[in-house]
């Protein structure tokens, strides 16, 4: 029997780390047809000659998953596609705060002023 373990570190708030495991396991469920459940944190999956849990940490997202002898060839495949997917998910860049967004998007304006004044003194 394979075994497949992969940790991925992150720095995210425990409800977006939540979210990206949610995200991989949609993935892992659509490609490969792996039936999944949550229990607490804790995404338990499955399907005939797979089985597996992932881990969501306050630093890190673990997996482990047992492949059986007929998916033995597969180990290389699904081990791609997890780290592929963790790694897009978890490195993602992070969207500005809402509050950043909103005073940007107030000052705009005054910026615009501005730069129209600068542009009046110096043509």
């Amino acid at each position: 029997m394979a075994t497949i373990t992969i940790a991925k570190k992150h720095a995210h708030p425990h409800r977006k780390a939540k979210e990206i495991a949610e995200r991989v396991a949609q993935e892992l469920e659509r490609r490969f047809q792996l039936r999944y459940a949550w229990d607490g944190d804790h995404v338990d999956f499955e399907r005939p000659g797979v089985s597996g849990r992932m881990h969501v940490a306050k630093d890190a997202i673990r997996l482990e998953a047992h492949l059986g002898f007929l998916l033995t060839p597969l180990k290389p495949v699904l081990e791609r596609a997890i780290h592929s997917q963790l790694d897009e998910l978890v490195d993602a860049p992070k969207a500005p705060a809402a509050g950043a967004q909103k005073a940007a998007s107030a000052n705009a304006p005054a910026a615009k002023a501005s730069a129209a004044k600068a542009k009046k003194r110096s043509g």
